[in-house]
């Protein structure tokens, strides 16, 4: 039979054995002490991408994860085949891992979660989900697929307006003048710091592995690390960065989890071809008239176009708001941790994870294009502008695909 077909991997499907033999192999807390997990509901868990984000990516899993290996582009010189990995490959192909935590730059993120949950894995992923738009949808189509956990690594969601939330899935609001302002996102270079000379590939590290799907380009150290976020082709900038904490909770409040801004503007000087330099404002707005507006920390001009407003039930009629209050408040979103114990789904989905990234990108988007953008939140393409939606679908460098 094939393990993915249904969602169940080896140790799911030890777990709906019998309840005879459950019984007889299930060890009580009381027994092991307070605080431990029984290894009847132990997963085993491993980490690609053990930078600075990696160890807490990990704990995010939540409790009960035994950690069984760590893989990360810079062991060439500690890899061990047991539990040090350069190859995320290799760690995949492991029985007793259940679960993996993604740590790496953007640019491998969407690769690594389809092969995990291809490989009947359950994905706890970095933020920013993906590094462009079309390969979040790949994500989207294999945690359905596969029928797996997937959990983005922020959790703003998980205490965001949940009223708001009732009030803007009801649909009794059919349009919507509330405008959110997101100020900060302050990572970028300006043009001329974009480095081009080349320096000696550090022994331990394996360069072209870690360029991975993206170009191959020379080594810099620059282009490694914590500043890998600074090129367009690893990730992009302040917003990459930040963006996906400071919108998952609005995107969830506002009810947009399944769809995405029609029309995006930005004030920005003109960006380099391969290094994210700064901007003033992004303004993207959606169909109903609901508007995200982002602001970098070191704006030249401020976004003045719209003031902030929410939206509530004084904005309803007394019909709707009678009707409102009649409905059931929505059910808390799950946990990564009671996800993969539950098989219900993660509270920070594939899909809902795929639309706020593209908050991110469209907001790039118009940055590097430099003019405004109408976007097809259905066909998630760039509407009567080619250039602009070479950036949506962009090309991976084989044999990498997602």
């Amino acid at each position: 039979m094939n393990r993915f077909k249904f969602g169940i991997n080896r140790r799911g499907f030890l777990r709906r054995a019998t309840v005879g033999a459950a019984a007889a192999t299930i060890v009580p807390r009381n027994v092991l002490g307070q605080g431990q997990t029984p290894p009847s509901e132990e997963f085993g868990g491993a980490l690609i991408g053990t930078g600075g984000r990696g160890g807490t990516t990990f704990k995010m899993m939540g409790p009960g994860i035994r950690f069984l290996a760590k893989c990360d582009v810079k062991y060439l010189d500690r890899a061990d085949n047991k539990t040090v990995y350069t190859d995320y490959r290799r760690v995949l192909d492991r029985h007793d891992v259940d679960v993996v935590a993604i740590a790496t730059p953007p640019h491998w993120h969407a690769a690594i979660s389809v092969a995990a949950m291809a490989a009947g894995k359950d994905v706890m992923c970095e933020k920013p989900m993906t590094k462009f738009i079309a390969e979040g949808r790949a994500v989207v189509d294999a945690e359905r697929r596969y029928g797996r956990i997937f959990q983005i690594g922020t959790f703003g969601r998980f205490t965001a307006d949940r009223q708001t939330h009732k009030l803007m899935a009801s649909g009794l609001v059919k349009k919507c003048d509330a405008v959110v302002v997101r100020r900060g996102f302050n990572v970028g270079i300006h043009c001329g710091m974009v480095r081009y000379d080349v320096g000696p590939i550090p022994p331990n590290l394996d360069w072209d592995m870690y360029c991975g799907p993206a170009p191959l380009r020379p080594y810099h150290r620059h282009r490694f690390g914590a500043s890998h976020r600074n090129y367009w082709d690893y990730e992009g900038g302040g917003i990459g960065d930040h963006g996906q904490h400071a919108f998952d909770p609005v995107q969830y409040a506002y009810a947009k989890d399944f769809t995405s801004p029609v029309e995006i503007e930005a004030h920005a000087p003109p960006q380099h071809p391969e290094a994210c330099g700064m901007w003033d404002w992004v303004e993207l707005r959606y169909a109903d008239g609901l508007t995200f507006a982002l602001e970098s920390s070191e704006a030249d001009h401020r976004y003045d176009r719209r003031q902030p407003r929410s939206v509530s039930e004084d904005d309803l009629s007394d019909e709707d708001r009678a009707k409102l209050r009649a409905m059931p408040d929505p059910e808390p979103l799950a946990s990564f941790a009671e996800a993969i114990r539950t098989r219900r789904r993660a509270g920070g989905h594939a899909e809902a994870s795929h639309r706020c990234a593209t908050l991110l990108h469209l907001a790039n988007i118009a940055i590097r294009c430099g003019r405004k953008i109408r976007y097809d939140p259905d066909k998630e393409e760039i509407v009567g502008d080619a250039e602009a939606n070479r950036l949506v679908h962009q090309p991976m460098r084989a044999p990498w695909r997602t």
